[in-house]
């Protein structure tokens, strides 16, 4: 019996065929049949790339697949056609292989990265003895065509197809080191659009058929109609500028941390962090931001938000990328009002620069869900500190968030020199309010000093709450319910009574 040939998959890399190992071209010139997929026009761009080390005497085995970029009627004929033709394709390479015969199978790029060679290896291998050969990827060379790194040091490189849907794309491309997204074509406007929502098209170089004669390589905002399926889109890591990337241009996100840990951070204030060049903002809420190298970080007071302001917006004049950091979110009582109202007052060269706000989880937000849903009807937000603004305002503000029986959130409820705000905000309230409305009393949630009780705003202990504190005053609906043992839940109706 003749003993069976043997099943080689070989990448050939993306389109250069100096670009094939050593290896990779030892089997073609060794191997008896060589099989190659291509379209139904006859055109295989793998058989080109291989060409210069096809000797004429081998047998040349042609897989034409039934599909390409073409339309279909279902996803369910789609598929049905593709798994029709690698079992037909894996049929004719068993019949080369039982008769004695090395078969090689040519694959763009590596043939174990979205390759097509992988569904006949799936077919085949454990029949017959197999290796596989890898090869160049598109994208590695697409950075070199670019002329740009894709990752450095710690970064995470993350690869996408751009066959997902957009907003499934977009939500994983918000926050990357870097990124490729293949499979462009048809898909191309939803990949640039996803790029756009997750802020990462600035930094986005269209690479088109890349080592091949007819490459091309651009910005991605530049590309205009329809591109190839042999293109990509590369992210590369923050910082790094090559052929067709757009040059940074000066900007100030303020960015919302959330409450506390890591674990509150939205993808999109993550990928804002990771795009700055400059970190502004609290010292203490500074050091929630992880360190990344070659940014420079500026760390202040926390009673200096003019000043903060002010300085992220001569950074951003002088055009780099300026992320101020903001607990919770940064439009409550927080940094985005501040960078606004400098911005708007600006007479030194800033009035210019553009502001981006990135929201964050509100620390009532937080607060909330601890104990259940307090906030479920309608409510109003009140700052208790008068620093900023006259006592006899707040006082009228309470009267009429009680008189129109809102529940309320209440930010900054005391400090250190502050003390009898609070109380007289209790009596404001008992005007309108049962003794008994609960009250949640919500400390540093989300750290490891966290604390969340529920009480009545009668037996409200006010020396006990402070500047970390943030209370939640229910409405007169407002109801509490046991909870397994647990602390309480605590929710308003959404139905109010006739």
């Amino acid at each position: 019996m003749t003993a069976p040939g043997r099943l080689f998959g070989v990448g050939i890399g993306p389109g250069d065929p100096e670009l094939l190992t050593l290896k990779a071209r030892r089997v073609i010139e060794a191997a008896a049949v060589i099989a190659y997929p291509t379209a139904r026009h006859g055109k295989s761009v793998s058989r080109r790339i291989a060409a210069p080390y096809l000797t004429g005497e081998q047998v040349e085995l042609a897989l034409t697949f039934p599909v390409t970029t073409e339309a279909t009627g279902s996803p369910e004929e789609y598929e049905r056609a593709l798994c029709d033709f690698y079992d037909a394709g894996a049929a004719a390479l068993a019949a080369h292989l039982d008769a004695g015969r090395d078969v090689a199978v040519l694959c763009e790029g590596d043939p174990f990265f979205y390759g097509s060679y992988m569904y006949l290896h799936e077919r085949l291998a454990h029949r017959y003895e197999t290796e596989v050969v890898p090869g160049v990827t598109s994208f590695s060379a697409a950075a070199a065509s670019a002329g740009t790194p894709l990752a450095k040091r710690d970064d995470v490189f993350t690869v996408l197809p751009g066959t997902l849907p957009a907003d499934v794309l977009a939500a994983q491309l918000r926050g990357v080191d870097a990124a490729v997204v293949l499979k462009l074509g048809r898909t191309f406007e939803r990949v640039r659009d996803a790029a756009e929502q997750a802020g990462v098209a600035e930094r986005g170089v269209y690479v088109e058929r890349a080592s091949a004669p007819e490459e091309r390589v651009a910005g991605l905002r530049e590309v205009e109609g329809d591109v190839p399926y042999m293109s990509l889109v590369l992210v590369p890591t923050v910082g790094a500028r090559g052929r067709g990337s757009e040059r940074s241009r000066g900007r100030v996100s303020v960015v919302g941390l959330g409450p506390a840990g890591a674990e509150w951070l939205t993808p999109e204030a993550r990928a804002e962090l990771a795009e700055a060049e400059e970190l502004v903002g609290y010292g203490t809420y500074l050091a929630r931001v992880p360190v990344r190298a070659g940014q420079r970080r500026h760390a202040s007071d926390n009673r200096v938000e003019d000043t903060r302001a002010r300085l992220a917006l001569e950074l951003a004049a002088a055009g780099r990328r300026v992320a101020v950091v903001s607990s919770g979110d940064p439009g409550i009582f927080a940094m985005a009002t501040a960078v606004l109202e400098a911005a708007e007052e600006a007479s030194n060269g800033t009035a210019g620069v553009e502001v981006r706000v990135v929201p964050g989880l509100s620390a009532m937000q937080a607060a909330a869900a601890r104990v259940g849903a307090p906030l479920g009807h309608d409510f109003c937000v009140i700052s208790l500190s008068d620093q900023l603004k006259p006592w006899d305002v707040i006082e009228r503000r309470l009267e009429a968030a009680g008189a129109a029986d809102l529940a309320l959130a209440l930010y900054n409820p005391a400090s250190r020199t502050r003390r009898e705000q609070l109380e007289r905000a209790r009596e404001v309230l008992l005007r309108h309010r049962e003794p008994d409305t609960p009250v949640v009393v919500a400390r540093a949630v989300g750290s490891a000093d966290e604390s969340v009780g529920v009480t009545s705003l009668a037996a409200l202990e006010v020396e006990s709450v402070d500047m970390r504190t943030l209370l939640l005053v229910g409405s007169s609906t407002t109801r509490v319910v046991a909870n397994g043992g647990g602390t309480p839940r605590v929710y308003t109706p959404r139905r109010y009574p006739a």
